[in-house]
Order: C-alpha cells, then structure tokens, then sequence
C-alpha cells in the first residue's frame, strides 16, 4: 500500500488584496472594505495589520481559522452585530469559512493609526471600543431622528467615520 503525504504551504496576503474583500473606500486614516463570502467558500489567508471594528450584514454561519492552527467553530452571524477588535501582535492572519446557506457579508474598517489622544467627549452610550475606535450603536425605527449629539472636533488625529446601514442599503463616510 502506498499512502502519501499531503503537506501545504499555507501563505497569506493582505485583506486589501484578498479577491473577496472589495475596497470601498480608502484614505491615510482608514481602509473600510466589504466581503461577500458565498456558501461553501472560503477566502485566502489574509493578513490584518491595524485595529478594526467589523460589522455583520447578513445572517450566516461562519467559521474561522488561524493560520497554522485548526478550524474554530461555527458561529452564526446577524445584520447589526458589531465587534472593535484591538490588534495585540504585530498582524493577525486568519481565513473565514461560510459554513451556511446564506451568503455572509461583513463590512471591515481598518484603522490605519491609533489616535494620540482618544476623545473624551461621549456621544450615547458607548457599545464597543478599542484604542482606534468607539462604536455606538443606535437602532432607529422607521421615521425617527437620533438624537442631538456632538462628535467632539474632528481633525487629522481624530478623524470619524459615520456607516448607516438597512437591509436595502449601506452608507459609509469618513472625515
């Protein structure tokens, strides 16, 4: 009997460059790509270099797999769950399975430099946080305003970026 050996190189590549994340916008503070990941696939091993907050869009089962280390398990995804993700090495390189049988969409910022100085001033309740960002999360019914509320100064150091979402639509800008 004769049984060979499989062995792989397992190789990574930036999120820019992964075919399935699609840059929407990008400038010196902030990349915001988005991945559609049909049923069934998986995206390449890619490398994260900056802080990050992710947004699910769509309802889906994932899983996700550290380069050289297994498969985690399956986690299902929803429209509006948000994570502020602090990056503690020098990179993180993972791939995403979609295990389900819906597509999975997730909107990605990376952060391209930490502020010197966090704002102090609060906006709402904050929801999540990491050196890069603050996330608040307001869900508005059909026809109502948020709010009055101030975002602080906005400059170079501490520049905002504004995503609205509905299950028609996606907006992100940035200042």
């Amino acid at each position: 009997m004769f049984v060979a050996q499989q062995t792989s190189s397992q190789t990574s590549i930036p999120v820019e460059a992964e075919p399935l994340h699609k840059v929407l916008f990008q400038n010196e503070s902030v990349i915001i790509l988005k991945l559609t990941l049909p049923p069934g696939q998986r995206t390449q091993f890619h490398t994260h270099t900056h802080d990050r907050v992710a947004i699910d869009l769509s309802s889906a089962e994932i899983t996700q797999q550290k380069i050289n280390e297994p498969e985690g398990p399956a986690t299902p995804t929803k429209p509006g769950n948000f994570s502020a993700l602090t990056l503690s090495d020098a990179s993180y390189t993972h791939r995403v399975h979609n295990v389900g049988k819906t597509p999975y969409e997730v909107l990605d910022i990376e952060l391209l430099q930490r502020p010197e100085n966090p704002s102090a001033a609060l906006a709402a309740t904050v929801a999540a946080e990491n050196p890069s960002a603050r996330i608040y999360n307001w869900v508005l019914p059909p026809g109502v305003t948020a709010p009055m509320h101030a975002h602080g100064p906005l400059t170079a150091s501490a520049p905002a970026i504004f995503a609205s979402w509905t299950p028609k639509s996606l907006t992100t800008s940035a200042i």
